[in-house]
């Protein structure tokens, strides 16, 4: 683990220092976040913990994506050597550690704080609650839902760039015979899923999308519009074609490059981009849905706190959880990483066009629950399972559908 020591670098600047604390403690804190954008993300939040607070944020980063990083975090936790805190996305990755008692009550710290007068939307607070208790402090909110683009790979192609899904497909046979990708896709299952949730969300509705996630509708389920979403699904797959990619910033760095032109995956991307140095609308587009009524999932991460017996790391804990939801740190966090701020009192007139996008959806009520929220963990990781068999194969859209029905309606 590597320790970041960035206590009181800017020396002369005011800041709102908390309460000290008769011993200072080392915060070892755990988390997922290791692509560049991401990286400087969490060294934003690190800077503000130790300028605000007499304690050290010691950085526990897990190498991979969530699916790799969570199982490790659960083990430690229950296994008796929990971390100070630990990454999670809103929903119910820790229900379970919650309800053994394995996990900080933080009611008090966000009553304090007037967390619900500030949060929004609340329900990223009450995906936090469990039997009226308050287990975690909500940082952020990502929406997978947006497109992608590269300016230059249009530009060099000699066609317009695309803001829906019809116009990339119609500039597809242009891109290839200038030899970009037209769709730069990882192939991890997570990745592979997002895609198909921003298929069904982006060509069939908000509405749609809530039917078949969240009601497990069994006419939308069957439906010529779920049918139709998995036809353009393998449409996908052709576009993403010769990529050979894997990890998503990967696929990112491609458009970043102008050698793909288009990527189908969080807000997260922006973060790589802001590390690139491009700038939204002169190098690069941002295009929430496919196509449709712009509508965001507002899921996330939120940071909870494993029991300590170490009244210092408790201390400790709680001065974190206070830091996350202040102004500074939600301003400096997100801009960094190219999400949104769960604090709905926040001036960001500063801030790109992209993120000026995300914030307009939200304020507009145009959300949906991130798909954390409405399926169970076993479900979703089936549902990856097949997305990914599916972009690595020849398996027809007709059964991928079939198949995906039979998952989702396991739910019921």
């Amino acid at each position: 683990m590597q320790k970041i020591s960035m206590r009181r670098l800017l020396a002369g600047v005011a800041v709102t220092m908390l309460p000290a604390t008769a011993m200072a403690a080392d915060l070892e804190v755990t988390h997922w976040w290791t692509s560049g954008g991401e990286a400087a993300a969490v060294q934003e939040l690190a800077r503000i913990f130790e300028e605000q607070t007499e304690h050290s944020w010691v950085d526990g980063a897990i190498a991979g994506s969530g699916s790799t990083a969570r199982p490790i975090m659960v083990s430690r936790i229950i296994g008796g050597d929990p971390m100070g805190a630990t990454q999670f996305n809103h929903g119910l990755q820790a229900q379970e550690l919650v309800e053994a008692g394995l996990m900080q009550d933080l009611t008090e710290v966000a009553e304090a704080n007037g967390w619900r007068d500030t949060i929004n939307p609340v329900s990223l607070l009450d995906a936090c609650t469990f039997e009226g208790r308050v287990y975690c402090a909500p940082l952020n909110i990502h929406s997978p839902q947006w497109m992608w683009t590269s300016l230059s790979a249009f530009e060099k192609a000699g066609v317009e760039p695309a803001t829906t899904w019809e116009e990339l497909k119609a500039a597809a046979p242009a891109l290839r015979e200038a030899g970009i990708l037209p769709l730069a896709q990882g192939m991890q299952g997570w990745q592979t899923a997002l895609l198909l949730y921003g298929m069904i969300s982006g060509i069939g509705g908000a509405d749609f999308y809530n039917q078949v996630f969240a009601e497990r509708d069994e006419e939308a389920l069957n439906s010529d519009t779920l049918k139709n979403i998995f036809a353009e699904y393998a449409i996908a797959r052709n576009l993403a074609s010769g990529g050979n990619l894997s990890d998503w910033n990967m696929a990112t760095n491609r458009i970043i490059e102008g050698t793909a032109a288009a990527q189908v995956m969080g807000d997260w991307a922006q973060g790589e981009f802001a590390l690139a140095g491009k700038t939204a609308g002169t190098d690069y587009g941002c295009h929430i849905g496919l196509g449709g009524e712009p509508v965001i999932a507002t899921g996330g991460d939120a940071i909870y706190f494993p029991v300590n017996s170490d009244a210092a790391v408790t201390e400790a804990q709680r001065a974190l959880a206070q830091v996350i939801l202040s102004e500074e740190a939600q301003v400096a966090f997100n801009a960094a990483k190219g999400s949104l701020p769960v604090r709905g009192d926040i001036d960001l007139a500063s801030v790109n066009e992209c993120t000026q996008a995300g914030l307009e959806t939200l304020k507009a009520g145009n959300t949906i629950p991130t798909i954390d929220l409405v399926m169970s963990s076993d479900s979703r990781g089936q549902i990856e399972d097949l997305t990914a068999e599916f972009f690595g194969s020849d398996l027809s859209a007709e059964d991928a559908h079939a198949r995906f029905v039979q998952i989702v309606q396991s739910e019921m």
